[in-house]
């Protein structure tokens, strides 16, 4: 058999296989007729009663000097790491709004900070292509500064975000401007592994988010300006196991659902989205109808679940923090109407790890806490 025909039999194959996924695809679509907000409302469900008394802020969070860009959790929940336009990250007492550390960055450029799984230890990643680690308990410089511990370089792009694998101080995930995410070992500073870049599957834009399963922390999903977010498996790094298309816009923040089998997104299309992790499958859009220019639509910035799911928490670069409600897909609240809302685009949200607080963080240059009151659980 000739090279020519070899060649011929080839394309017929591609063209056999890509009809056949097209076919699939539309086979699925058939049977995705409905979502999990029409199926909710055909069972009866009603949006959960939510009330601004039940979401109240409790403590502003003021020290910085310029825009807020990020912030963290520790995982004893008393402790919040932020990082500023203003280049330091300040490590706040979540109870007593008192700062215990405040960090200033060689490179005053930072995007991103994370708290390491024990809490002694904070990592910050920015313009600078650089993983930046600092461990809480060294001793303090002359200046009154913490030194850095450990520089993780090989980015050659923007840190975009960095997230500590749960329970495991020694492995961290970040994400790039040059189109990749990083597994890296903090003790040596050595990379692991790189997800993306010259392999096919891997994203065809800057990656702007990354959130690891803590069902399983072998699996992590991204979110891309390529539009799309990729499911990894930190075991598999030449490919990713899946590619989730939906969004319009950049998808500036990814969050796994507290189950693990699902996973939110929020875009620059101003939509926050819901997938299935296995299946693929766009199960739930959650969208306010916007009157007038599609480039007035505030876009979505940062989102995070409540402890159950129920409630999504989504900022909007408008300084709106809708409160959504998952299952019927409505707005059960808007933090940015309430008493001590934001004055500006709300850059950044994290829940507490026992799901009783929410922390907001703003271009205005404040934090603040928002705490479940009156007779309102955590939900």
């Amino acid at each position: 058999m000739s090279v020519a025909e070899l060649k011929e039999r080839h394309i017929a194959a591609t063209a056999t296989v890509n009809s056949l996924r097209e076919r699939l695809k539309q086979r699925r679509q058939l049977l995705l007729d409905t979502d999990v907000a029409g199926y909710a409302k055909s069972q009866g469900r009603s949006a959960i009663s939510f009330s601004p008394t039940d979401l109240v802020c409790c403590r502003i969070l003021q020290g910085h000097t310029g825009k807020v860009y990020s912030l963290d959790w520790a995982p004893e929940r008393n402790r919040i790491v932020s990082a500023s336009q203003d280049g330091r990250l300040i490590v706040w007492n979540a109870l007593t709004s008192q700062k215990t550390h405040a960090i200033k960055l060689q490179c005053p450029w930072v995007r991103t900070c994370a708290f390491g799984p024990n809490g002694q230890s904070v990592a910050c990643g920015g313009l600078d292509s650089a993983c930046s680690i600092f461990n809480l308990n060294s001793q303090v410089e002359r200046d009154g500064n913490i030194p850095v511990s450990r520089v993780l370089t090989g980015h050659k792009g923007y840190v975009y975000s960095c997230q500590y694998v749960p329970d495991q101080e020694t492995h961290l995930i970040t994400s790039s401007g040059d189109q990749t995410c990083v597994l890296w070992d903090v003790t040596t500073g050595q990379r692991i592994s790189v997800f993306g870049g010259e392999f096919p599957s891997g994203h065809t834009a800057d990656v702007l988010s990354v959130s690891i399963n803590s069902s399983n922390s072998k699996m992590f999903v991204s979110g891309s300006c390529d539009t799309t977010a990729r499911l990894w498996d930190t075991r598999i790094a030449s490919r990713a196991v899946r590619t989730y298309h939906g969004h319009q816009g950049d998808v500036n923040t990814v969050k796994f659902f507290p189950d693990g089998q699902r996973f939110g997104t929020g875009s620059d299309d101003g939509t926050c989205r819901l997938y299935d992790m296995r299946t693929g499958h766009q199960l739930q859009v959650y969208s306010k109808q916007h009157n007038g220019d599609d480039n007035d639509i505030p876009i979505v910035t940062s989102i995070a679940f409540s402890i159950s799911g129920r409630l999504l928490f989504a900022g909007y670069s408008s300084g709106d923090c809708y409160v959504w409600d998952t299952l019927v897909a409505e707005v059960v609240l808007n933090l940015g109407t309430v008493h001590n809302s934001h004055e500006s685009r709300i850059s950044c949200i994290g829940l507490s790890s026992d799901g009783s607080a929410l922390c907001t963080g703003s271009w205005d240059k404040n934090l603040k806490i928002w705490a479940f009151g009156g007779h309102r659980r955590v939900i």
